[in-house]
């Protein structure tokens, strides 16, 4: 199969590339917009400063009250002067904007209006890179679903996810373009600022394996390992009891809301339920997934995209998590559209992602004393719950029926092979496992794939 490239046309494989990124850079502006216009109640009206009407507004926001929580008020440094439970990307910044609102009428609100501002260019960023993603593929104008997806809007300005965001994207064009040790660069930094960028490199040993491309590899692997030492190295020298916060945290917090592992400890499951197996119980179930999945990479007929692991790794590892908090949508949209755009089973999911934000506040309000008449059942929040977990199943099963037979899969219609995949575009597979029947085996493949 030969490389992937750009149909001929009038208007050249390069303009058709770059016309739609300032529409959806506007695009990205525009949700960015409507997210901050989202939280307007609770900035507006003092919401955040009442533990009910900021769950009955659907506007809660973790970066206004870690203002204070972090003591930052206090003009004390993350991890120097206070454990930060947050990777030191995200307590980096936090420092910076410390610094620059000190002193200001309201810094807290002030906190919070610069760190949206740059969580705002994240998303623009980010929106722009997955165009640029999605162009190689043929279909720029995927990007607008990060850029505009319901969920998205509602959860864009709860966290720091969208600087993790632009960054992984950053590192997989990086990798598209054969820039590998940059794809490190991007990738360290990633991790540095969220942690679960982490599991990506599951997917690139795999199909660096498939097709014996250790080199870029293991030039991504060094970059990432000495971006990731030289941004945490200080930190740990000089303050290593406030670095470590995150990882004791981490490891330390129990089930918690929207995990699928909090249902099963509510409901008083055996063994599934049992709060002193959620580690393991986490670890196993992530780590069977992640075996299936290697078994699909190194046996299917047709070799995955790049793209398709990324997704099914990172949903596995979102539904095995111990917790699932309402933004971790930001973390999957793009690899889910990257993945398998079709607008059906995004649709569905987004759907249940909504209706999981409005139904956790509803939840925290419900089970405030008093406030029961104004919230909602243990019955109705787990629906969404499960909603949410199922439509992410149903979407991973249509990326695997797209890898088992390509011939569904809208990327390779065209012919191509694995336009966002770099070194893995059009390689020869050097190392398949065959589990299938031989009759199978010699199938000859469809001519889409």
């Amino acid at each position: 199969m030969s490389r992937s490239t750009y149909a001929p046309g009038p208007a050249g494989p390069v303009a058709r590339a770059v016309l739609p990124l300032l529409p959806l850079g506007l695009l990205a502006a525009l949700g960015a917009v409507l997210a901050y216009a989202w939280k307007a109640p609770c900035r507006l009206g003092g919401a955040w400063n009442d533990g009910t009407q900021q769950f009955l507004n659907f506007c809660y926001t973790d970066i206004y009250p870690l203002w204070w929580n972090e003591k930052l008020d206090q003009g004390l440094a993350p991890y120097f002067g206070h454990d930060v439970e947050y990777p030191v990307g995200i307590g980096s910044l936090m420092w910076v904007i410390q610094k620059i609102v000190s002193g200001l009428n309201e810094p807290g609100v002030w906190f919070y209006d610069l760190t949206v501002l740059v969580m705002a260019a994240s998303l623009i960023v980010g929106v722009l890179v997955m165009a640029s993603l999605a162009g190689m593929q043929g279909r720029p104008w995927d990007a607008a679903w990060y850029a505009l997806a319901p969920a998205l809007i509602l959860t864009a300005f709860i966290n720091w996810d969208l600087l993790c965001g632009a960054l992984s994207l950053g590192a997989f064009l990086a990798w598209s373009r054969n820039r590998h040790f940059l794809a490190g660069v991007l990738l360290g930094l990633a991790i540095a600022t969220k942690f679960y960028p982490l599991v990506f490199f599951g997917p690139l040993f795999l199909l660096a394996l498939r097709t014996r491309r250790f080199q870029a590899f293991f030039w991504t692997l060094g970059g990432t390992v000495i971006t990731w030492v030289v941004v945490n190295l200080p930190f740990m020298l000089l303050a290593f009891k406030g670095w470590k916060k995150f990882y004791a945290f981490s490891s330390e917090r129990g089930a918690d809301w929207g995990s699928v592992w909090y249902f099963f400890q509510m409901k008083q499951w055996p063994i599934l339920g049992d709060p002193s197996r959620i580690d393991m119980l986490g670890i196993v179930s992530f780590g069977v997934l992640c075996l299936a999945i290697a078994v699909l990479a190194l046996t299917s007929r047709t070799r995955p995209r790049l793209m398709q692991l990324c997704f099914l790794v990172l949903a596995a590892f979102m539904v095995t998590n111990k917790v699932w908090s309402p933004q971790y949508v930001l973390w999957l949209v793009p690899f889910a559209v990257l993945a398998r755009p079709n607008w059906k089973p995004l649709l569905l999911w987004q759907v249940a992602e909504c209706w999981y934000f409005f139904a956790i506040w509803l939840y925290l309000v419900g089970i405030q004393p008093g406030n029961e008449s104004l919230g909602i059942s243990d019955g109705t929040y787990f629906t969404a719950v499960w909603g949410r977990a199922v439509t992410i199943a149903i979407m991973a099963a249509f990326v695997v029926r797209d890898i088992l037979r390509p011939e569904h899969d809208v990327i390779r219609r065209g012919g191509m092979d694995d336009p966002t995949g770099g070194v893995f575009d059009g390689a020869e597979d050097r190392i398949v496992l065959r589990v299938t029947p031989r009759a199978l085996q010699d199938r000859p493949a469809s001519s889409a794939a």
